[in-house]
């Protein structure tokens, strides 16, 4: 068997597909981006077509640029957009609708209303999420309520519910397979995180009836194999784990404490606290990080809905720069008398906020402000709400927790805004020579499957550092930003956050 594993990398603005070696190196590499709709205020949609289309030709590119036939392939590992959910006709694999997407806020009155019922702290202890639209649940809820029969089909056990991940193991595998992994069941509102399965009251809660759900693996497990006519010959499907889980593992966050961070489209820091299922006292999610062999090891989450996202509205909305990278010298060249900041709340503020119906704001603006200012506030945004995750987690866990970030993801390529990150946090920053953890994180579970690639420590001993950023910003001025950023997050929220 050969050692190559090819990783299908499903996020939020596009698919990537990439086959690395068993040096862990990347040996051929596809990516598509794909169409988002924007319905209704704070609404955000995908069409499930565009997914599916975007997967395959990906493959089929990352193949072709390593020059290697499906044959050569040991497994497939799947790495996903987590939360966002899709119902189809289990008979024709046909979708009810488009899929709704992890930002959408279209249910945020749906979650208001059960907290107001108190229902939040059963669903924290059972499900260690918390009641907001981020999750599937309610979006499963409004499409069977919304969509003209929907819920009928439901309850006849004539519809499948799935996120991306159970969505492209269905159509991989010609509709044989209706499975999903405990990372991104553990992401739906509805799992028992505790026990391991489906919780009978979350489904009674919501209205979701267990008929519609996946049957739940471990992260490395069998999910089948892809239908002969796709790629050439059927490819194992090895591993499947929700993006940010993913990224956990390929950044070889295997012990207890030590943390990592992905900037893309949002941001995303994971902390492993290993077999303890720590409740957040401080509005964390308590996650599964990643689940082998039967046995759970968990993790606190901090969630920011807008990292790079950012950078995109900078480019596409205010139109101040024609791309990303241009941010960087924007950002270098702002006076630094100016104090201006944003909090990017454009479909609501995540943890430790959790304020659904906050949107964005900028504070401090003078008629000195220009491009730089704003490029500048905007790369801040991102460093602010990880040094308010980390405080955070130290708060829940350890104070020693996040000693050292690891951190991966688009942004991840600025120096300046890790460089600014290490000094707003007063924690060093360590970049991975290898940026593509969350496929890699998918391939490493596909390949420990198959018994082609190593065990946690024998991958873990490959993880290499590209350069570590250390905090160079002095105790007072880093006091005095960090009370202005509060000050502005205090004045967007709207009284649904904490």
């Amino acid at each position: 068997m050969t050692d190559y594993v090819l990783a299908i990398d499903q996020g939020t603005t596009s698919t990537r597909a990439i086959v690395f070696d068993g040096a862990y190196r990347i040996r051929g590499l596809g990516q598509l981006e794909f169409p988002q709709y924007f319905p209704g205020a704070g609404w955000v949609e995908h069409e499930p077509e565009d997914i599916w289309r975007s997967c395959l030709e990906t493959v089929r590119l990352a193949l072709t640029d390593a020059g290697l036939a499906s044959s050569d392939i040991a497994a497939i590992g799947i790495s996903n957009q987590r939360e966002t959910t899709l119902i189809w006709d289990r008979q024709t694999g046909k979708p009810i609708s488009r899929a709704i997407v992890w930002q959408d806020r279209r249910t945020a009155e749906m979650c208001t209303r059960l907290k107001k019922e108190g229902a939040e702290d059963e669903v924290r202890h059972r499900s260690g999420l918390l009641l907001d639209p981020y999750f599937s649940a309610t979006k499963i809820a409004w499409m069977l309520d919304e969509v003209a029969g929907a819920r009928g089909a439901a309850e006849a056990g004539k519809l499948a519910f799935g996120t991306v991940d159970t969505y492209l193991v269905w159509r991989l595998t010609g509709g044989r397979h209706h499975l999903t992994d405990a990372t991104n069941a553990s992401r739906t509102l509805l799992y028992n995180i505790a026990e391991n399965d489906w919780d009978d009251e979350l489904l009674r809660l919501f209205g979701v009836p267990r008929s519609l759900l996946p049957e739940v693996r471990d992260s490395a497990d069998q999910f089948g194999e892809t239908e002969p006519g796709l790629f050439g010959v059927p490819i194992p499907i090895r591993g499947v784990a929700g993006d940010q889980q993913a990224a956990t593992v390929g950044q070889a966050c295997f012990s207890p404490g030590m943390i990592k961070s992905t900037y893309g489209t949002g941001c995303f820091a994971v902390l492993n606290t290993g077999q303890e299922r720590v409740e957040s006292r401080n509005r964390l999610l308590t996650t599964i990080a990643y689940r082998l062999g039967g046995r759970t090891t968990y993790a606190l989450e901090g969630s920011i809905f807008v990292a790079g996202a950012a950078v995109q509205w900078l480019r596409d909305g205010l139109e101040i720069i024609a791309r990303a990278d241009q941010s960087d010298a924007l950002a270098e060249a702002a006076a630094d008398g100016e104090a201006v900041y944003l909090v990017p709340a454009f479909t609501g503020l995540g943890a430790p906020w959790w304020d659904a119906e906050a949107r964005g704001a900028l504070f401090g603006l003078t008629r000195s402000t220009g491009r730089a200012e704003l490029a500048r506030a905007a790369l801040e945004s991102v460093c602010y709400q990880t040094v308010d995750l980390l405080e955070a987690m130290r708060g829940d866990w350890a104070p020693t927790a996040g000693s050292v970030l690891r951190v991966d993801g688009g942004m991840v390529a600025s120096d300046w805004t890790m460089q600014r990150l290490a000094d707003l946090m007063s924690a060093p920053v360590d970049r991975p020579t290898m940026l593509e953890t969350t496929a890699l994180g998918a391939a490493w579970l596909a390949g420990r499957q198959s018994g082609v690639w190593p065990d946690e420590a024998g991958f873990a001993a490959n993880w290499q550092r590209d350069r570590r950023f250390e905090p160079a910003m002095d105790e007072t001025t880093r006091a005095t930003r960090l009370a202005g950023w509060r000050d502005a997050v205090k004045r967007t929220l709207t009284g649904g956050g904490s």
